[in-house]
């Protein structure tokens, strides 16, 4: 991991940017040549610095807001790859923010907390958020979060596979990463799709939380695989009709598509 230059006084909330560095081969093979764009909200100019050291040298394209309101209207105007996004702010929290985005935007949202509760994490998780980390931090540890979310692959399934997926009453167009059921569109996140996608890859089988943890998230992001139970309710709810449940339980191992 290359080491994180001494971090510049950031500029006004939702419009600085920081100085065009060398490209480093872990984002760019992540992200081709572009920069990647980076949203940091945060009202501790401490942190944002943080956060700003730890990414300069990984071609990001960084912008601060200080409060939630500010974060939307940013994302609004110049929509990010990634929000770094921390959840006690000043106006609105980080959890309703992340709803909020969530209503326009498919951004990859880190979110930060300086709570080590477990009801943050799956607050955060239920709204949207892609991944979830404690103050305090290491810059390598945010590295490590945010290349496993970049590398994360858009859909799980090989290109080989044909375009369409019906399942048990549900269509999944895997190039425009939509769900319809009788032609009516079903809203899934990014998330949600690609675990109901890696099930629909193989019918019949029994994916450990481990394996959905990898093919869906790109990396081992957390050590708590009950962030796989947390994305397969709230898809649950989603998909799932008083007649039909899609995906079943087995307990002790994971989950696949109901018979």
């Amino acid at each position: 991991m290359p080491r994180a230059s001494s971090p510049s006084p950031p500029s006004p909330p939702t419009t600085s940017s920081s100085p065009t560095t060398p490209v480093t081969p872990i984002l760019q093979s992540v992200v081709s040549a572009d920069r990647v764009s980076v949203l940091i909200v945060d009202d501790s100019r401490e942190f944002q610095q943080l956060i700003e050291a730890a990414l300069r040298d990984h071609n990001a394209r960084i912008r601060f807001a200080d409060d939630g309101e500010s974060a939307i209207e940013s994302c609004r105007l110049d929509p990010p790859d990634l929000v770094i996004l921390d959840l006690g702010l000043p106006d609105i929290d980080g959890v309703e923010v992340c709803r909020r985005l969530r209503e326009f935007s498919d951004a990859y949202v880190l979110m930060l907390t300086a709570r080590d509760e477990e009801l943050d994490m799956l607050i955060g998780l239920a709204v949207g958020a892609d991944n979830y980390m404690t103050k305090p931090f290491s810059p390598r540890e945010l590295q490590a979060r945010v290349q496993a979310l970049l590398r994360r692959p858009r859909s799980p399934i090989a290109s080989a596979s044909p375009n369409t997926l019906t399942i048990q009453g549900l269509s999944l167009d895997l190039q425009a990463r939509e769900v319809t059921r009788n032609g009516m569109e079903i809203d899934l996140t990014r998330i949600e799709f690609d675990l109901l996608a890696t099930l629909a890859s193989n019918p019949s089988m029994v994916f450990e939380r481990a394996i959905l943890f990898e093919q869906v998230w790109g990396a081992e992001v957390f050590s708590n695989t009950h962030v796989v139970d947390v994305h397969i309710a709230n898809l649950r709810k989603k998909i799932d009709t008083a007649e039909q449940r899609h995906i079943k339980t087995v307990r002790g191992v994971g989950y696949r598509l109901a018979a």
